[in-house]
């Protein structure tokens, strides 16, 4: 097997694309979940460098994973979502990715593992157990933060700013993110430090509470260290748990369109409370028919 020249991934990588030969692109791992394994691989670098790894290697490593975290480097994570459960493939796919462009920064050969090992240098007092877990908790609160909070608080603005009727449909928006909130504590505690199981074995002391801080610092969100690092590991409750009130706002935006659709229905055959304006014609066959 050879690894294509232009790829910055390894042979652990390929053998997945071989071993795993189902799914199609749609299906590749989330932007964000591997933009959180970026943030991850530069806090770990850096608290590394603490702990005697090669300023150079380490440095090399942090500029590297800057590349994964800003997107400059996302296609050479070819990898679907149909892999082991543990996601060691990612894993491996994001290890390879920055140690090979860290060597090409120091100016050494790809593949070479020299003078950037994928496992020895990027992994340094990390697993795929405790790492996978903690960045799908990163990758969903990021996407809370960026995309879901602040959607929902524009919706629930533009509610308000109509009529006393529409309060209560403003009101449902505001439960839902409130909801979601509740659930972001629990996901907060991340399984750094673990390693495997949840002992921290091969993990430096300390590793733990100066990673967790340093990714607290690079996502500006309050990260903490997970009390329990045996059920951090092997556990994803309080992803579900953020499920749930997904779930629940998700329901009420289907009730409020539902509402909307009802109310503006007619004018012959429905309600015809809600006179929505008329975008476009609704049929070739039958002229009055528009589209709202």
């Amino acid at each position: 097997m050879k690894v294509p020249a232009d790829k910055y991934y390894g042979i652990q990588t390929l053998r997945a694309i071989i071993n795993f030969p189902i799914g199609d692109t749609f299906e590749r791992i989330p932007y964000r979940l591997i933009v959180a394994l970026g943030i991850i691989k530069k806090a770990a670098a850096e608290v590394n460098k603490e702990y005697n790894l090669d300023p150079k290697i380490a440095d090399a490593i942090s500029k590297a994973a800057d590349e994964v975290i800003s997107g400059k480097l996302h296609n050479h994570f070819p990898l679907i979502i149909w892999q082991t459960g543990s996601g060691t493939q990612t894993h491996m796919n994001a290890n390879e990715v920055i140690a090979n462009r860290a060597i090409e920064l120091l100016g050494g050969e790809l593949g070479s593992k020299k003078p950037v090992h994928p496992n020895d240098h990027v992994n340094m007092s990390q697993s795929t157990n405790d790492m996978f877990t903690s960045a799908m908790n990163i990758a969903v609160a990021l996407e809370i933060h960026k995309s879901l909070i602040p959607g929902l608080t524009q919706l629930c603005r533009a509610l308000k700013k109509k009529s006393e009727e529409w309060e209560r449909y403003a009101m449902q928006v505001e439960n839902g993110i409130e909801r979601v909130n509740n659930t972001l504590p629990r996901l907060y505690e991340l399984a750094v430090g673990g390693t495997a199981v949840g002992t921290g074995l091969n993990a430096r002391k300390g590793f733990a509470e100066k990673t967790v801080a340093k990714i607290a610092q690079l996502t500006s969100l309050p990260f903490v260290p997970a009390p329990n690092k045996f059920e951090a590991i092997a556990t994803h409750d309080a992803i579900v748990e953020v499920h749930g009130a997904f779930n629940t706002v998700a329901v009420s935006l289907m009730k409020i369109a539902n509402d909307i659709r009802f109310l503006a229905s007619g004018p012959r055959c429905g309600l015809g409370e809600l006179s929505l304006p008329e975008n476009e014609p609704g049929s070739s066959i039958m002229p009055g028919k528009f589209k709202d």
